[in-house]
């Protein structure tokens, strides 16, 4: 039976998910331009905890869209990478990034609580 993201019980949700969220979809997008160090995402995505980006690092890369390279050196120097699976995700969030980015002023803005 083929996958059906529909189905309470599909694996797809789960992928789905860490797609959809904004840090994730951000965090994918930064890496695009190459290689980069945690202070430097965490300077791109403005408005990031050190926390949320901890884990969203993490869940990115147990999930193999990217990599975490530890260099052996003093200071100890980490850097993060797309994975050819975190480029082929990238791609279609590119898009997605792009829409809204474009389309914005065509939103209501949200009310007040």
């Amino acid at each position: 039976m083929p996958d059906d993201v529909y189905a309470a019980c599909c694996p797809c949700r789960d992928m789905l998910d860490l797609l959809a969220n904004k840090w994730s979809a951000l965090a994918l997008g930064a890496l695009a331009a190459g290689p980069q160090r945690f202070g430097a995402l965490r300077g791109r995505l403005q408005g990031i905890s050190p926390k949320v980006l901890t884990v969203t690092l993490r869940k990115l890369e147990q999930h193999g869209l990217i990599t975490r390279e530890v260099f052996p050196e003093v200071p100890l120097r980490v850097e993060y990478a797309l994975t050819a699976l975190g480029r082929d995700a990238n791609a279609p969030l590119a898009h997605l990034r792009g829409w809204v980015e474009a389309n914005i002023h065509r939103f209501p803005e949200p009310a007040s609580p």
